[in-house]
C-alpha cells in the first residue's frame, strides 16, 4: 500500500497533461505554442527534483496563502477610483478562504469600461492567491476569449474542451483560479457548459469544485455604470455615493439581455450562479492623475506634476461636453510616460 499514493498521484498528473494537447485543436497557430511544452512538461514530471512534480502534485496540498489583510493593502494602494471594486473583492474573498469547505465556487463577475482596473484586480488577486516560489501559472488559467475561442462555429468542440481543462486542473488544484477576459466577445452559449461546475454540489465525478475561483472580465455593462455615475455627477452628488444595490442589479439585467455580453440569456444568471456583480466606475482626472504617478514611479522616473496635469486632461474625454471621464481608463498612460519622458 506504501507505494501506490505517488502512483497514483503520477498517474492523476499524467491524465491532466493528455488535456493539454486535446485544448490545442482549437486554437490558432499563434496560441498553439503557449501548449507546446507538453513533452518538456512529461520530462520535468518524470526527472526526480522537478519544480512541477511539486506544484501539481504535493504542493496542491498547500496551505492557503491568503493574507487578507496584504490583499487589503495591495488594492487600496494599487487600485484607483474603484471604491465598491475593492469592498466586494474584499468581502468575497474574506467569506471563501474562512469556509472550510465552501458549498460552491467563488464566481465573480467584472464589468466596467476597458482600463478601468478589471484585469489589474484580477492579477493582485491572483498575486496574492499563491505563494511566490510556486510557479503560479500552474493555478492561475488565464482564457482570452479572442485568442482561445476565436470562431463561433468552432463552439461545440470548446465547450468539451474547456470542461475537460476546468475539471482536470481541478482535480489536480482544488484552488484554482480561471479569469475569462473579453467575456463582452465570448462565442454565445459557450460559458454555459461550465455551469456543473458552478453549481451547489458535494462533488462532480469524484472532484470537489468548492475552493475553485472563476472571474470574468466583461466591457459590456461598462456604458450602463458610466451611465449612473454621471447622472449622480450631475445631481451634485459624490462618487461615493453612488448605491452599490442600485448598480448591481442593473447589471445582472443588462448583460442578461444584452446580445454582446457573453451572458446573453445565459444559465449561469437565471440560475443564480454569479455570487457578486462588481462595477468597474468609470475614471475621473484625478484617478488618471494617479496612474500617471504611479508610471512615473515604476519607469524610475522622478514625479512630474505638469506631465501628471498634461496626460491627465488628455486623456479626460468624456462625456465631450464636461470631459469628466476617461474613456480609455488607464490604458494608454504607460506608453504616453514612455512618449514624454
Amino acid at each position: 500500500g506504501q507505494h501506490s499514493v505517488p502512483t497514483m498521484k503520477l498517474l492523476n498528473a499524467a491524465g491532466f497533461l493528455i488535456l493539454v494537447p486535446t485544448f490545442m485543436l482549437a486554437l490558432d497557430p499563434l496560441s498553439t505554442s503557449i501548449f507546446m511544452g507538453g513533452a518538456a512538461v512529461a520530462w520535468q514530471l518524470l526527472s526526480p527534483h522537478s519544480w512541477l512534480k511539486c506544484s501539481l502534485l504535493e504542493c496542491c496540498n498547500m496551505k492557503d496563502t491568503l493574507n487578507l489583510s496584504v490583499l487589503k493593502m495591495d488594492l487600496e494602494q494599487k487600485v484607483f477610483g474603484q471604491h465598491l471594486a475593492v469592498q466586494i473583492v474584499l468581502r468575497a474573498l474574506r467569506a471563501n478562504v474562512y469556509s472550510k469547505w465552501p458549498k460552491k465556487p467563488l464566481v465573480m463577475s467584472f464589468h466596467g469600461w476597458t482600463g478601468t482596473g478589471k484585469s489589474f484586480v484580477s492579477s493582485i488577486i491572483a498575486e496574492n492567491l499563491y505563494q511566490l516560489n510556486i510557479p503560479r501559472r500552474r493555478f492561475v488559467h488565464h482564457f482570452s476569449t479572442v485568442l482561445h475561442f476565436p470562431h463561433a462555429s468552432h463552439v461545440h468542440l470548446y465547450k468539451e474542451q474547456l470542461q475537460n481543462w476546468i475539471q482536470g486542473n481541478v482535480s489536480a488544484c482544488p484552488r484554482s483560479l480561471f479569469i475569462f477576459s473579453e467575456m463582452d466577445q465570448m462565442p454565445h452559449g459557450l460559458i454555459d457548459s461550465i455551469m456543473p461546475f458552478l453549481g451547489y454540489r458535494e462533488e462532480i465525478d469524484g472532484v470537489y469544485y468548492g475552493k475553485a475561483i472563476f472571474l470574468f472580465l466583461n466591457n459590456a455593462g461598462g456604458d450602463k455604470i458610466t451611465e449612473i455615475a454621471l447622472d449622480h455627477w450631475r445631481r451634485q452628488k459624490r462618487r461615493e455615493e453612488i448605491p452599490l444595490k442600485e448598480l448591481q442589479s442593473l447589471m445582472s439585467e443588462e448583460i442578461f439581455s444584452n446580445v454582446n455580453s457573453g451572458f446573453f440569456h445565459s444559465q449561469l444568471i437565471q440560475k443564480n450562479l454569479i455570487d457578486y456583480f462588481i462595477p468597474f466606475l468609470p475614471l475621473e482626472y484625478k484617478h488618471v492623475r494617479e496612474c500617471v504617478r504611479e508610471e512615473l514611479r515604476l519607469q524610475g522616473h522622478l514625479e512630474d506634476e505638469d506631465l501628471m496635469t498634461e496626460i491627465a486632461l488628455a486623456m479626460t474625454d468624456y462625456p465631450s461636453k464636461e470631459r469628466l471621464y476617461s474613456s480609455k481608463g488607464c490604458k494608454s498612460v504607460a506608453s504616453r510616460v514612455t512618449l514624454s519622458i
